[in-house]
């Protein structure tokens, strides 16, 4: 369960947008702002910066395509079809214009939202991701640069290959995701049993380990699709957030190959900046949003 500032329990629904089926968690008034997780989480992962935002915001917070209790196709998953799912679910609730906070993937397919829809993003909250297509790759390779850094990205070779992840990951979801969960942490004591539990569920769930494969297997379609929408950069602001022990500095410098406006903040984290260090992450959000309405 997740709740306002009120304690009030979210509204929840479900909307068939773009040949899929998105749930989603709503509350709060004013300014529609969108939250987009990564993987291997949920739209759960926000529980802790919702209650900050719903007093000055109407927050949105779907589980991506194949992810959390959303549907399950059998494709669809590049980051751009998965950033028109999300347009066509703002617009389904009645959200002209709204700002987008995205982590992980789902900052990847924030800026997906931000470039394709651009007469509708208002601004970017860019957290804790790479993109395909300007270096992601790159940390797949096994070299004394990435070791030292913590940043040799082993998982994305061994997601990207066919049939075989399926096979070892099978009765091990629990394993998988609680070590990555709390591996990419610097306060691994945040990943609370609560959360765990909600991930473990919903990726356990029939289709719940294809799905979330199937978005690194859209990497290269990503990558192409990344540099195509950067010719045309961004002219909204965005905001780009870091984690000193993770992917850090370069949020900002990823931020600044596909769009103008860019401001730039490290936190003292690792990779899950809503779970580790919410209380900080809104009072660097929570300006940025006010000045950007």
């Amino acid at each position: 369960m997740m709740y306002d500032h009120t304690t009030t329990p979210l509204r929840t629904g479900r909307a068939a947008v773009n040949g899929t089926s998105l749930h989603y968690r709503t509350a709060g008034s004013g300014p529609a702002v969108v939250l987009l997780h990564g993987v291997p989480k949920t739209g759960y992962h926000w529980r802790h910066l919702v209650p900050k935002l719903t007093p000055h915001h109407t927050v949105v917070v779907p589980d991506l395509r194949g992810l959390g209790d959303s549907a399950r196709p059998a494709d669809g998953y590049d980051s751009a079809t998965m950033s028109d799912d999300i347009a066509e679910l703002m617009a389904r609730l009645g959200h002209e214009s709204y700002a987008v906070i995205g982590e992980d993937w789902g900052a990847v397919i924030g800026y997906q939202l931000a470039a394709r829809h651009r007469d509708h993003a208002t601004a970017l909250v860019f957290a804790e991701a790479l993109f395909p297509g300007f270096g992601f790759e790159d940390h797949t390779a096994l070299t004394a640069e990435n070791v030292s850094s913590g940043m040799h990205l082993w998982h994305l070779g061994f997601y990207f290959q066919p049939d075989v992840p399926e096979m070892l990951i099978a009765g091990h979801e629990r394993e998988l995701i609680t070590y990555m969960i709390k591996n990419e942490r610097s306060h691994p004591d945040t990943a609370t049993p609560d959360a765990i539990e909600e991930y473990v569920r919903c990726y356990s769930m029939p289709g719940g380990i294809r799905a979330m494969l199937s978005v690194y297997r859209a990497m290269l379609t990503d990558a192409e699709q990344n540099r195509q929408a950067a010719r045309k950069k961004l002219d909204i602001p965005v905001l780009a957030l870091g984690g000193s022990a993770f992917i850090g500095e370069r949020n900002e410098s990823q931020a600044r190959l596909v769009a103008h406006d860019v401001t730039g903040h490290v936190f003292d984290a690792g990779h899950d900046l809503a779970e580790e260090v919410p209380d900080e992450m809104a009072d660097v959000v929570l300006p940025f949003l006010a000045a950007h309405r």
